[in-house]
C-alpha cells in the first residue's frame, strides 16, 4: 500500500539534503579562502581545510580533489558572474577597442580585490582541463571567448575590421593578449586597475592595428 507519510517526508529530507550539501560547499569554500589567505597555498593542506569546514577528508574530496580544485571551488561562483557582467559592458555605439575594454576591465577590477588569491587563480588555470570543478571553470571561459568572438564578427559585418581570419582565430588572440597582460600585471605588488588596463590598451591597439602603416583606432 502506498504510504502517504512517506510521501510527504520525502521532499523535507530531500530539502534538507541539499540544503546540508550547500552548507558543507560553503564551509569549504569559507575555510580553504580563509587558510590559502593566511598561510600560503603550498604550506595549507587539504587536511587542515577540511578540519577548519567540519568535514570529514573524504568528504572535502568529494568537493574537490586537490587544492587545486579548491582554487576553482572558491572562484568558480564568482567568475561566472564576472563574465556575465563583463559581456553586459559593452554598448553598441563603442569602438571595437572600446568594447573590448569594457570586457576586461570587469575582470581587472575584480582580480585587484584580492591579489593575493587572484594570484594563485591565475597561476593555476592555465594547464587546468581536468578536476571536480573544471567543468563550471571551462564553461565560463568557453562564454567569454564566445562573447569576443560575438563583437569581433559584428565588427567584421559592419566593415570595421579588415581583417580575414575568422571571428574565432581574431578572439582567441584577443584573448591571448588578456591573459598574458592579466598575469604580468598581478604579479606586480599593489596591482592597480588603471595600470594594468591602459598597458593592455596599447597591446590590443597593437593587436587591432597591427603593422599598418596608417594606423586607426576602431
Amino acid at each position: 500500500m502506498f504510504d502517504l507519510k512517506v510521501a510527504e517526508d520525502a521532499p523535507n529530507e530531500i530539502g534538507l539534503r541539499e540544503q546540508n550539501k550547500i552548507e558543507k560547499r560553503l564551509r569549504i569554500k569559507a575555510a580553504a579562502r580563509d587558510l590559502f589567505s593566511k598561510h600560503g597555498y603550498d604550506d595549507t593542506t587539504m587536511r587542515a581545510i577540511a578540519r577548519r569546514a567540519r568535514v570529514g577528508l573524504g568528504t572535502l574530496f568529494h568537493y574537490a580533489r586537490d587544492k587545486r580544485d579548491l582554487i576553482f571551488l572558491i572562484f568558480n561562483d564568482e567568475l561566472s558572474a564576472v563574465t556575465t557582467e563583463a559581456l553586459a559592458a559593452p554598448q553598441p555605439n563603442q569602438s571595437l577597442l572600446e568594447q573590448l575594454m569594457a570586457i576586461f576591465a570587469t575582470h581587472y577590477y575584480f582580480f585587484s580585490k584580492d591579489p593575493d588569491l587572484s594570484r594563485l587563480l591565475l597561476k593555476e588555470l592555465i594547464f587546468y582541463s581536468k578536476g571536480t570543478q573544471a567543468a563550471a571553470f571551462l564553461e565560463t571561459r568557453g562564454r567569454l571567448l564566445a562573447g569576443i568572438e560575438a563583437i569581433v564578427g559584428n565588427a567584421q559585418n559592419e566593415r570595421r575590421l579588415g581583417c580575414r581570419e575568422t571571428a574565432s582565430s581574431i578572439a582567441r588572440n584577443i584573448f591571448f593578449v588578456f591573459s598574458g597582460h592579466i598575469r604580468w600585471w598581478i604579479a606586480q605588488p599593489g596591482p592597480h586597475p588603471f595600470t594594468g588596463l591602459n598597458d593592455l590598451k596599447q597591446s590590443l591597439t597593437l593587436q587591432i592595428n597591427g603593422l599598418d602603416p596608417k594606423p586607426r583606432i576602431i
